[in-house]
């Protein structure tokens, strides 16, 4: 391959990893450039799991195997079956090497290592592969994983110059997977509570919309629960805002865990001292059950005055939802009329017969629980 082409291949993957959404999208569009640009018809990506002492794959791309899925969940080798992770990519590197790429054989080990890579050799035979070339991935400054590629039985076999080229091809996939990191860091933070590590109110709007478009393509039960943490400003005025710090981390933990209680679950803090759970497939009766425990782990809570607990779901008689801004402001209703009368179980919408309060409250609200709603943001 020219120098040229070689060129073109490397600005290609890298404008492919780039253009990638996902960690998903970054993998295999990090193994397909690897796997054009080496003329190869197979590529994988994997990532040394150090804590499992493993080689986990992420993608496998090209010519694939009856064996082999593209993002496999349970494709990982043991590092043992493979010496040279832990002496390549560890103990050489670390001790001035270089982490140069290499290549292997069906006949065994050629360009750049020795050949006692035999389950690397197996599996080329196996997969009827003629050869590959490796390519460790350096991340951070520490050995991340691999690149592999692999040609056909018959093909020309990988020479040093390929597997040169392999070593700055890893180079790109390397500073490509460390922006997917910064992205993904900075979407996780974009939908975080920084102080509970809940989701944020911007995490619950996009699942919102999301579940109401499936309830209402599919008539899937779409639930929320929305609640204020009661007696939260008089813990910060009393013992300061740390304590009060606490108690929202503490009533943070004590939604998450309530939220485990319905698969799929999203546990939220609003903000301040709102918060909410959005569950899309449990019945209502379910979401009522979760939200009752909700409501006694917090009066149990040794700071704060319990919580006041509104829900509303698409399986009561609430009246037709087209937009999540509805549910939002029956369950809203419910927890206010719950604060007002200062219940200790969740008050539920469209519940108490035709005339039910908490949906009029809702659908016809007072100025004052209108302005109410204003202020705490759009609904």
């Amino acid at each position: 391959m020219g120098e040229d082409r070689r060129l073109t291949a490397v600005v290609a993957l890298a404008q492919g990893m780039a253009a990638a959404h996902t960690p998903r999208e970054s993998w295999r569009a990090a193994a397909l450039g690897a796997c054009r640009a080496l003329a190869g018809n197979f590529a994988a990506l994997s990532v040394w799991e150090r804590e499992r002492g493993r080689l986990r794959v992420l993608a496998n791309v090209g010519d694939r195997a009856f064996d082999e899925e593209e993002f496999p969940d349970g494709e990982a080798y043991p590092v043992h079956q493979f010496p040279e992770i832990t002496e390549f990519l560890h103990e050489r590197w670390a001790r001035g090497g270089e982490p140069n790429a290499w290549v292997e054989t069906a006949e065994g080990s050629t360009a750049g290592r020795p050949g006692y890579c035999h389950q690397r050799v197996a599996a080329l035979r196996r997969r009827g592969r003629g050869c590959c070339v490796v390519a460790p991935i350096v991340l951070h400054g520490r050995a991340w994983g691999e690149l592999y590629v692999a040609r056909p039985a018959g093909d020309p076999v990988f020479d040093r110059a390929d597997a040169d080229f392999a070593t700055v091809l890893a180079s790109v996939v390397a500073a490509g997977l460390a922006q997917t990191e910064r992205l993904e860091e900075a979407r996780r933070l974009a939908y975080t509570d920084a102080l509970t590590g809940l989701a944020n109110r911007r995490a619950v709007d996009v699942r919102l919309d999301e579940a109401i478009d499936q309830h209402r393509r599919d008539g899937v039960v779409v639930s929320l629960v929305v609640c204020d943490l009661n007696g939260l400003k008089r813990v910060n005025d009393t013992r300061g805002h740390a304590m009060g710090d606490q108690l929202l981390e503490r009533f943070g933990s004590v939604l998450s865990l309530c939220g485990a209680m319905l698969p799929g679950a999203l546990a939220a803090r609003l903000g301040g001292d709102e918060f909410c759970l959005l569950a899309v497939g449990p019945t209502a009766d379910e979401v009522v059950r979760a939200a009752g425990e909700l409501c006694r782990r917090a009066a149990d809570l040794e700071l704060g005055e319990g919580v006041a607990c509104g829900l509303a779901s698409t399986q009561d008689p609430i009246g037709p939802v087209r937009s999540g801004r509805r549910l939002f402001r029956l369950a809203d209703a419910a927890q206010y009329r719950a604060k007002a009368v200062r219940a200790t179980k969740p008050v539920v919408a469209g519940r108490e017969g035709p005339d039910d309060p908490v949906v009029r409250l809702a659908d016809e609200p007072s100025p004052a629980a209108a302005e109410r709603r204003r202020f705490r943001g759009r609904r």
